[in-house]
């Protein structure tokens, strides 16, 4: 027989029915809280981004900057640094790494090799080029950025074909950066405001630019866990923005009125353009502090370049046990950038240096160090190496800074600063070359470095008394 009364549910299915509700509910309770969690946390963020701009915005626009124009050449810089920490992290597991290390040392030597050629020949020609047309030094900054966001493409390409074009546009982007350190050089001294003196000024866009790789390179450590090609398109777009910011700076960059051509040698000629209705810029011979700070500078340039190469060489060939070639280069650049941080800090804060002293003591410093990682050759010892190359040079560049203020007329100042940035530029290639040429034998090179060092500290010191004398 049948029947339609209902069936009463059973108790565990009741029970199951309660416990899937509460669940339920505490499943939304959670996703609510997850959400008001993540929004908040997302709030934060964003305003401690915010304020964090706000706060280097300020910086960079302090004690007249904004109103100089300055503050645009300091965001400037900070991009420019930004892309080349991102062309750095990609390159590092790629240029050096992957590549065979004869071939490797060869293809660099090469193109290292003909970067000497427009330091060299073109790189005195261009500041008197530029000076004959209508915004040649803020295009000249940004054809700088334009090529190296051009080469970045070219480069995302060639690390994933292994294309004939990697090493060409490694070198290419190189060059292109340390061509941009020297128009940046020519346009600081035009864009300070009153009462911020030039080694200040200088010091700021360098700060500027610790800032902006610091930020970049995690940014582009997660690119390139996707792919190097892909740290190299988010180095493309910041060139992009660095090309528009250069074209945007202001037009006090390309004014040359009233400068003079600092050289090192004046001619007959140079004397009588001296008159003040001559039209020809005024050319002044360099004096001999500048000179000698000059030369010692070339020191800490010179194993700053020779370190980057020889190092990179060195530690894939002959890596010390229990450590990984990628983390050994990274301890020994990480060192120097904080050597160099350090460097930056002290000139925001040293209010008096004597510049001859300093020079001489970052050059020595340099020279005992590689003597010390020479013979004592180890993790600790590279790391203190690079810690005092990168805190020498910063200082001894300083130093030059204080010298050329100093001494330099200020209508001839803008020509000092390329010229001296063109010559250290140079010291590095050169530095770069040897390290490259050099056999791969740590204690061999390291101690090469040292006597090197030692006797152009030498040199330096004999040719200062020879002009007291």
């Amino acid at each position: 027989m049948t029947t339609n009364e209902p069936v009463p549910p059973r108790p565990g299915a009741e029970r199951a029915k309660a416990a899937s509700r509460v669940v339920g509910r505490g499943l939304a309770g959670l996703a609510r809280v997850t959400g008001r969690g993540v929004a908040g946390t997302a709030r934060v963020t964003g305003r401690a981004g915010r304020f964090s701009a706000t706060q280097a915005r300020k910086a960079a626009r302090a004690e007249g900057a904004g109103d100089s124009g300055l503050s645009r050449l300091i965001e400037l810089h900070a991009f420019n640094a930004a892309g080349d920490a991102a062309v750095a992290i990609s390159l590092a597991g790629t240029l050096f790494f992957q590549v065979p290390t004869g071939e490797a040392r060869g293809q660099v030597a090469l193109f290292l090799g003909l970067t000497m050629l427009p330091f060299a020949i073109v790189a005195p020609l261009i500041g008197p080029f530029l000076d004959k047309f209508s915004h040649g030094r803020r295009w000249a900054i940004g054809s700088t950025m334009a090529i190296r966001g051009f080469l970045c493409w070219v480069l995302g390409t060639a690390v994933v074909t292994n294309s004939a074009w990697l090493f060409p546009a490694a070198l290419g982007v190189l060059v292109a950066s340390k061509a941009y350190g020297v128009t940046r050089a020519a346009a600081v001294p035009r864009l300070i405001p009153a009462g911020l003196t030039l080694v200040k000024a200088n010091a700021r866009v360098s700060l500027a630019g610790v800032v902006g790789a610091a930020i970049s390179a995690p940014l582009a450590a997660g690119a390139s866990y996707f792919g190097p090609e892909w740290s190299l398109r988010y180095a493309f777009a910041v060139f992009v923005v660095a090309t528009i910011l250069a074209i945007r700076l202001p037009e006090r960059v390309d004014s040359s009125q009233g400068e003079g051509t600092l050289v090192l040698m004046p001619s007959p000629a140079d004397a009588q353009a001296t008159a003040p209705t001559s039209t020809r810029r005024q050319r002044v011979h360099i004096p001999a502090a500048v000179a000698f700070a000059l030369r010692a500078n070339a020191g800490p340039r010179w194993l700053s370049g020779f370190l980057t190469m020889f190092m990179a060489f060195l530690l894939r060939e002959n890596p010390i046990d229990g450590w990984k070639p990628e983390y050994l280069l990274g301890i020994v650049i990480g060192a120097a950038g904080l050597g160099n941080t350090l460097g930056i800090a002290a000139a925001s804060m040293t209010r008096r240096i004597n510049p001859a002293v300093t020079v001489v003591v970052a050059l020595l410093a340099d020279a005992a160090l590689a003597l010390v990682a020479a013979m004592f050759y180890g993790v600790l010892a590279l790391a203190l190496l690079g810690l005092t190359a990168g805190l020498a040079q910063s200082l001894a560049k300083l130093s030059l800074d204080s010298t050329i203020q100093r001494d330099v007329p200020g209508r001839i100042q803008s020509s000092a600063f390329a010229l001296s940035d063109t010559t250290l530029q140079l010291a590095w290639v050169i530095g770069g070359f040897v390290g490259i040429a050099m056999p791969l034998m740590p204690r061999l090179g390291l101690g090469f470095a040292a006597a090197a060092l030692a006797a152009w500290a030498a040199f330096v010191l004999i040719s200062r008394r020879r002009t007291t004398l």
